[in-house]
C-alpha cells in the first residue's frame, strides 16, 4: 500500500510542475527566425507566407502567446520534427488563431478555424503530423485553404 501512495503521489504532482513551470511565462518571446511558406489551394491558387519558426520546445510551448497581432500573410509554424499527435492550446494566446496540421508529405490534414483566445481546451489533429501552422483567424476562410491543399516550405519541398 505505501508504494502505491508514493506513485500516486509523485503522479499528482508532475501536472503542478507542469502548471507552475507555465506560470512563469509571462511576456511573448522574441520573434523567431523566419521562412518563407506556400499554401496551393486545390484550385491552384498559390498563398505566400512568411512565417516564424518554432523548432525547440521552449519556443514551441510559448508559441504566439501575449502577441497581439498576427499578420494575414503572417503566423508561426510549429515543426514537430517528425509525424506525432499535435495537441495545442490557447492559454495566454490573446488573438483568434486558424491552425492548420500539415502530414509529413506538406498535405493539409486538418484545420481549426477562430481557435477562441485564452482558452484551455485542446486543438488536435487527430492523427500523427509534421506541423502545425498558425495562422491569423479567417486566413484559411479567406484564402479558401481545405483539406487536402498543398504546404510547400523548407521542410515541405515542392513534388518533382
Amino acid at each position: 500500500m505505501p508504494r502505491r501512495f508514493a506513485l500516486f503521489a509523485a503522479l499528482a504532482l508532475i501536472p503542478l510542475s507542469v502548471m507552475a513551470q507555465e506560470q512563469t511565462i509571462t511576456h511573448a518571446q522574441p520573434e523567431l527566425p523566419r521562412e518563407k511558406l506556400t499554401i496551393i489551394t486545390h484550385d491552384g491558387k498559390r498563398h505566400e507566407f512568411t512565417v516564424e519558426m518554432a523548432k525547440t520546445p521552449d519556443q514551441q510551448t510559448i508559441g504566439l502567446m501575449f502577441r497581439t497581432h498576427v499578420a494575414d500573410d503572417g503566423g508561426m509554424l510549429f515543426d514537430w520534427g517528425v509525424p506525432r499527435e499535435s495537441q495545442m492550446w490557447m492559454r495566454n494566446t490573446l488573438v483568434p488563431l486558424d491552425m492548420v496540421f500539415i502530414d509529413a508529405d506538406g498535405s493539409v490534414r486538418g484545420i481549426a478555424e477562430n481557435t477562441v483566445p485564452r482558452s484551455l481546451a485542446v486543438i488536435a489533429s487527430h492523427g500523427p503530423v509534421r506541423a502545425t501552422l498558425e495562422l491569423a483567424a479567417g486566413v484559411t476562410e479567406k484564402d479558401d485553404i481545405r483539406v487536402g491543399d498543398r504546404v510547400v516550405g523548407a521542410i515541405f519541398p515542392a513534388k518533382p
